[in-house]
This record gives structure tokens, C-alpha cells and sequence, in this order.
């Protein structure tokens, strides 16, 4: 596939482009990045429909030796998503997958503080949350924020990337009330081969997207 996006910037313009008539300047709507890069990419969303917006720290929990192996995901306040397939083929017993899940709540707790610098969380009660991320691969990390707001009882939960495969989408598509996504390619290799620059997004950037 040729590259979709110049940078997350880029993407979030053209994702928010996509969102306009539905969503520009509604009150009862807001936005939710996924850090790091979903914050960069949710901030020009945010900006191009003139919404609030707010982060919503979600940790992928790897597979020992293989970090990128995903057995699940995790935030702050809530219960894990877990791939029961990745579960099952490596044979983790459940005292190692609570140290490993904590971990990376832990992770969370410390970001969450970081982030948001005091201030409170966006209140969703009652309202469509789009959830914003840099892009899908297994989806674990997305699944966990529709999963961890799901009791908050927002109206609706629209889950919103550039890119994504095809499965994942499909996946998505049962647990969100709506996904929407721009390039969904046959052939799907990882997240960063859509993006000219894909570069680590570091803590400062999240932090000055969020205003901080």
C-alpha cells in the first residue's frame, strides 16, 4: 500500500474532515485520544470539529520475550480485555497474567496523573465519545476503551482511525456503536506503513496537545 498520511497531524485533519457533517460543534460529543500518537491525531480531530477533548491512557499487555505480542489490554480503572487465542498458545498461568495486567495498570495510574496535570476527567455520561487512535492493529488497546467506558454510559461510542485491517475493523464493529475508519487495506502489514512519519510520539507532545 502506497502512504496514506504525511504524519499523525496530517491524519487527524483528514479523519476529522471525514466526521465533519455528522459531528462538527455538537455539544453532546467530545474526543478522546488514545495515547501517545491516538492524542496527536484526536487533537486535530478535535480542533477541525470543535469539540473538547481529553486522553484515555489505555496499556497494551505483552507477551513475555515479546512485548509486541498483545495477550490483551489494560487502563487505569476497569477490567482487562484478553485474547484468549494468544492466552491459549502461550499457556500463561493466571498468577503471571494479573502481574503482567498490573503492571501496566500501574503504567496508567502514573500517565493518567501525568497527562491531565490535575485536571479532571471529561464527564461522558449521556454523550457521543469519538475514540480516536494513530491506528488498528489487533485492536486490544481500542477494545479496552470501548470496554472501560461502556459503564460510564456515554449516548454513543464511536470508535475513529486512519487505518486499520480489515478483521480488526470487523471486530470493532460488534462492540462500538460505530467505527470509522479511512483506509481499511487488503493487504495490511502494521500501522506506521501508512504514515511518510511515523515517529515515536513522546510525553511532551501528548501533554502540549491536551493544553498542558
Amino acid at each position: 500500500m502506497g502512504r496514506a498520511f504525511a504524519d499523525r497531524a496530517d491524519a487527524g485533519r483528514r479523519l476529522g474532515a471525514a466526521l465533519t457533517t455528522e459531528y462538527r460543534g455538537r455539544p453532546d460529543t467530545l474526543v478522546l485520544g488514545l495515547p501517545r500518537g491516538g492524542v496527536v491525531v484526536a487533537a486535530e480531530v478535535a480542533r477541525v470539529l470543535d469539540l473538547p477533548m481529553d486522553a484515555l491512557v489505555v496499556r497494551k499487555v505483552g507477551v513475555p520475550g515479546f512485548p509486541e505480542l498483545a495477550l490483551g489490554a489494560v487502563v487505569a480503572d476497569g477490567d482487562p480485555v484478553l485474547n484468549p487465542e494468544v492466552l491459549r498458545a502461550e499457556g500463561l498461568g493466571s498468577e503471571v497474567v494479573t502481574r503482567l495486567v498490573e503492571a501496566e495498570r500501574a503504567v496508567c495510574v502514573e500517565r493518567e496523573a501525568r497527562y491531565r496535570a490535575g485536571r479532571p476527567p471529561l464527564d461522558v455520561e449521556g454523550r457521543t465519545v469519538l475514540i480516536v487512535d494513530d491506528g488498528l492493529a489487533t485492536g486490544a488497546t481500542m477494545r479496552a476503551a470501548v470496554a472501560a467506558l461502556r459503564p460510564q454510559r456515554p449516548a454513543a461510542i464511536v470508535v475513529a482511525v486512519p487505518v486499520g485491517p480489515r478483521e480488526t475493523l470487523e471486530l470493532l464493529e460488534r462492540e462500538a456503536d460505530r467505527v470509522v475508519c479511512l483506509e481499511r487495506p487488503l493487504m495490511f502489514r502494521a500501522v506506521g506503513w501508512a504514515f511518510d512519519d511515523f515517529e515515536q510520539t513522546t510525553d511532551a507532545e501528548v501533554i502540549a496537545a491536551l493544553g498542558g
